[in-house]
């Protein structure tokens, strides 16, 4: 097993730029995509080599349920530093799974309030509630239909042809199911710290993929810049809904900037011999070394253990 545990632990921090070039340079469905895939595959990893460390830590307690032939000194010895790491890898296993599946409450959570508040109103694809804080936000189905919430304060500080691209970004999000990316990324960040930046990434990028398609749904990019603009003035000083991704006030001179300029080039995958081609690249490159490296470890630790285990 040796350095190979401690591989898919690190190789997020290869991530970094890719996270950056890839919010500037690709079209955003494609960084979206990209961004999310890797984020995933590098936190799996890394949660199974925190196990198999974990593995190695519990066999040296006194007490554990574990068979007596895995702290044998030869076992130990075929498996290196397994007395600073393999301890120190049970707390961090724990504040994981802690982690996660706080935030897998919280999200359930918040949805299902969200539902609740809705009861009231007529099961249509928008809901406009009578509130004079401005916001709006796409609710996802879950089992039931995906719908969009939007509030008369928002409603009432847009022109017609603005309203038009705030509906039209809202069902991009439901349509894209853009809430799995954002839920996906935000448990890699909680399994890896490595991967914060590609969670912040993944957040601009959805919101960027949305506005292009409601651009392409109105007819026109200006239009949808100025709605964004409108809208982040109208908010100002209201306290963003939870779900709430149009009138995020973060990312909004950017988006603005991007729409007013021409429309990014959709294609799938960038060229090898540019920029953000070798940092894509070398993203899913180390995506997969993270990949081979945390089941090199595992068939590692399952053949000494197995070996070690009495009949």
């Amino acid at each position: 097993m040796g350095v190979f545990v401690f591989l898919p632990l690190v190789l997020p921090l290869t991530a970094w730029p890719v996270a950056r070039l890839a919010e500037q340079r690709l079209h955003p469905r494609t960084a979206t995509r990209l961004l999310t895939a890797v984020a995933a595959v590098m936190a799996a990893c890394s949660t199974v080599c925190l196990g198999l460390l974990m593995v190695v830590g519990t066999a040296q307690l006194p007490g554990n349920p574990l068979p007596d032939g895995w702290s044998d000194p030869e076992v130990r010895e075929a498996v290196p530093y397994d007395d600073v790491a393999g301890k120190a890898a049970i707390p961090a296993l724990c504040a994981v799974l802690v982690l996660c599946g706080r935030t897998l409450w919280r999200h359930g959570r918040l949805r299902r309030r969200a539902h609740r508040a809705l009861a009231g109103f007529r099961n249509t694809e928008v809901a406009v509630l009578p509130d004079d804080a401005a916001y709006a936000y796409a609710l996802p189905g879950g089992g039931r239909r995906g719908r969009v919430v939007v509030t008369t304060g928002l409603l009432g500080g847009l022109e017609p042809s603005e309203r038009r691209a705030l509906f039209a970004h809202e069902r991009a999000h439901l349509a894209a199911r853009h809430h799995r990316c954002l839920l996906a990324v935000g448990l890699a960040a909680r399994a890896n710290p490595f991967l914060r930046p590609l969670r912040t990434a993944v957040a601009y990028t959805t919101e960027r993929w949305a506005d292009e398609e409601a651009a392409q749904a109105v007819g026109s990019r200006r239009t949808v810049a100025r709605a964004i603009g409108k809208a982040a003035l109208v908010s100002r000083g209201t306290p963003a809904a939870a779900l709430a991704g149009f009138a995020v006030a973060g990312p909004v001179p950017r988006r603005v900037a991007a729409l007013l300029g021409p429309a990014p080039a959709a294609r799938r995958w960038p060229p090898l011999f540019t920029a953000v081609g070798l940092a894509a690249w070398g993203a899913a490159a180390a995506a997969a070394v993270s990949a081979m490296s945390s089941a090199n470890a595992a068939v590692t630790m399952t053949l000494i253990l197995y070996a070690a285990t009495p009949l």
